[in-house]
């Protein structure tokens, strides 16, 4: 009779054991996919959050025409020398004369790639050297207010044309005669680039 009980509490004990090992087991593994769900579902809300902005980016162009020869496009501000100047498309000498001339080939302010502003040293960019690494370039058109910050600043020759090579993000490239109080046609030039950090729209 003793003996049976022994069997029949040890039996039960193993049992109870063996219950505490596996609802233990279930909780860890249900409080693992439980994080598992959560991180997944966040992971694959990020992508198609990420996703759908890329989509409307490519579906909607930020211009809704490509702006005439000698057209006013926008603004640029210099917040460093106190300056706000007209831009227009065209960097011939008419569009030269008015303001900060866009080279027709590069992309329009805002967009990815590189957008190319160039003007004259002896006018509207007489203060250009004033500017610093990270100080801003704010631009206004049709489209929005893009605001740049300046990353690099380069002196080239003035035949050198990497200046308007294709960039792999949203890029501005501000362009002028070098050295600024050159006597005649200056032999090189005078580059800020500048990365888009900010849009309103």
């Amino acid at each position: 009779m003793k003996k049976k009980l022994f069997y029949s509490g040890l039996i039960l004990l193993l049992f109870l054991f063996g219950f505490y090992l596996t609802s233990t087991n279930v909780y860890k593994m249900a409080k693992a996919y439980l994080i598992y769900k959560q991180t997944d579902d966040k992971w694959h809300r990020q992508l198609d959050k990420q996703a759908t902005k890329k989509l409307i980016d490519k579906q909607v162009p930020l211009y809704s025409h490509q702006p005439k020869m000698g057209e006013q496009i926008g603004t640029l501000k210099i917040p460093t020398i106190h300056s706000t100047l007209p831009i227009y498309e065209g960097t011939n000498e008419d569009e030269l004369e008015q303001g900060i001339g866009h080279y027709a080939k590069s992309v329009l302010p805002g967009e990815n790639d590189n957008s190319v502003l160039a003007g004259h040293r002896d006018t509207i960019f007489r203060h250009l050297g004033e500017v610093k690494i990270d100080d801003k370039l704010i631009v206004s058109t049709s489209a929005g207010t893009f605001t740049y910050k300046v990353r690099k600043i380069r002196i080239v020759d003035k035949d050198d044309r990497t200046v308007i090579v294709p960039k792999p993000r949203a890029t501005l490239t501000v362009s002028t005669c070098y050295p600024f109080r050159y006597i005649g046609p200056a032999p090189q030039r005078y580059v800020l680039i500048a990365n888009l950090v900010h849009t309103k729209r």
